[in-house]
């Protein structure tokens, strides 16, 4: 078995979760106005546009029918009725050729007259029409181009001789009027995008001041889950008033309730040592007993004992908590040494330390003493004159809390990878001369497992006896 795989890695699960994750309330709120903002803006210029086309258009009739009476009054009939028109135009536009402003006169007997800006131009798509009949069409595919032209049916008095039916035309063509329509929508363009910009920029700066409570719950959360404030203390509005209420209520329904687990385990810890106890004391001391009875009832409470000692120290660990204080390392992992160094004077070992500065463990004190306490155990039961403590922060952009790197190096012999497993399990030592239990590594596995973290057993690069290494991920 590969050590390094002794407990599984949640990097997959966290790279699956991350790419599942939803859009932001700022970016759906965001994405939501732009589109709506967007349809809205468009709206509104297909609106003005049509508005302003509209308004054009009837400038545009209104002038050609402003040119067609000013023509109809300057004209004057002969007495053989032969129309006269007038020498001035109402525009110089009319005396250019070809400058895209044109009149005609259609009468009666082939009479036919057009401005010097129409001749040697086709107009046969025009037609007569009846006294006070008018018209105004447009636009009109011709040879000229597209044209609107207005169109008004006269009958001017003679005397002694019937009335002269005469028809007016003004015709135009669309250039000026798209023109007109591409400057104006270039313009509307232009502020409906800026109007756009402000408004979207004045929306986000909206959210974000709308967001921001919560914000601040995020903020308050992250600084109880480090460890630097028991619950959310600020002042939020009413609508989170709830939501927070209960958060609060949940941390401390949840402390108190840890703390009860302890103490109950506590108080079964004490209910089941002294009975141990007194049955080995009574067993030990009596002398009705043959030493073939004694000694196997010895054994079967000693290992009741070592029974109840490992499954309570494995009830206890309380594993990776979401609202957990920092627990500094440094004065704890001193403590612990000063403690072994005691225990173990006879083989004069020097215990040396490298510990990141500030490092600290997120979870219970309780779970920290056992696991750096049992890998310190190990590696001075284990030594011959040397053991070394590594303690690192590991941290992740995007996590609120560091992990940690824990790992203990001796000089002692060392563990071989085919033993690794084995040494591993519950109940088996090393080197079944050596006094203990052998269920302090077994224990780790299990803190370790509480904390999601990885275990693994090596050789030491620098003493050549064995590594112990705990990996605990950020959370």
């Amino acid at each position: 078995m590969d050590a390094g795989t002794a407990l599984p890695s949640l990097a997959a699960k966290t790279n699956e979760a991350a790419a599942r994750r939803p859009f932001s309330l700022a970016a759906r709120a965001a994405l939501t106005t732009g589109l709506v903002l967007a349809a809205f803006l468009g709206a509104i210029g297909w609106t003005l546009s049509r508005t302003y086309a509209a308004g054009e258009l009837n400038k545009l009739q209104d002038r050609l029918h402003d040119y067609t009476i000013t023509y109809i009054a300057g004209t004057d009939p002969r007495r053989d009725g032969t129309p006269i028109l007038p020498d001035s135009p109402p525009d110089p536009m009319f005396a250019i050729p070809g400058s895209g402003l044109y009149a005609v006169v259609l009468g009666e007997n082939g009479f036919h007259w057009e401005s010097s800006s129409a001749l040697q131009r086709d107009f046969s798509f025009l037609h007569p029409l009846q006294p006070g009949q008018q018209q105004f069409i447009g636009p009109v595919d011709t040879e000229l181009g597209r044209l609107y032209y207005y169109s008004f049916g006269v009958a001017l008095d003679v005397p002694d001789r019937a009335p002269v039916h005469l028809t007016f035309t003004v015709a135009q063509t669309e250039e000026e009027l798209e023109s007109n329509m591409a400057v104006y929508r270039r313009s509307l363009v232009g502020w409906l995008a800026t109007l756009g910009v402000m408004l979207i920029v004045l929306q986000l700066l909206l959210l974000r001041w709308s967001l921001t409570p919560l914000r601040k719950v995020a903020s308050d959360m992250s600084r109880v889950e480090r460890g630097n404030s028991d619950h959310l203390d600020s002042q939020y509005p009413a609508e989170l008033t709830g939501l927070t209420e209960r958060i609060n209520a949940f941390i401390e329904s949840e402390r108190e309730q840890r703390t009860r687990y302890r103490n109950t385990l506590a108080d079964l810890a004490h209910s089941l040592k002294t009975p141990l106890a007194v049955m080995r004391s009574q067993v030990e001391s009596s002398s009705d007993l043959p030493g073939a009875t004694r000694t196997p009832i010895l054994d079967q409470v000693r290992r009741m004992d070592e029974l109840v000692a490992y499954q309570l120290a494995r009830a206890a660990t309380t594993g990776r908590q979401t609202f957990a204080s920092a627990v500094p390392i440094a004065g704890h992992a001193e403590d612990l040494v000063q403690s072994l160094e005691k225990v173990y004077a006879a083989k004069n070992v020097l215990c040396e330390f490298d510990i990141e500065d500030g490092a600290a463990f997120y979870g219970e004190q309780g779970d920290l003493l056992e696991l750096m306490g049992n890998l310190l155990e190990n590696g001075f039961k284990w030594a011959g004159h040397h053991v070394l403590l590594v303690v690192q922060m590991r941290q992740q952009s995007g996590r609120s809390r560091p992990g940690l790197s824990l790992s203990v190096e001796d000089d002692g012999p060392g563990i071989d990878e085919d033993k690794v497993e084995k040494v591993l399990q519950r109940g088996v030592r090393g080197d079944e001369r050596v006094k203990g239990h052998g269920i302090g590594l077994s224990i780790v596995q299990d803190i370790v497992r509480a904390y999601n973290g990885e275990l693994t057993v090596d050789r030491s690069p620098e003493f050549g006896g064995a590594r112990f290494s705990v990996v605990l991920p950020p959370t």
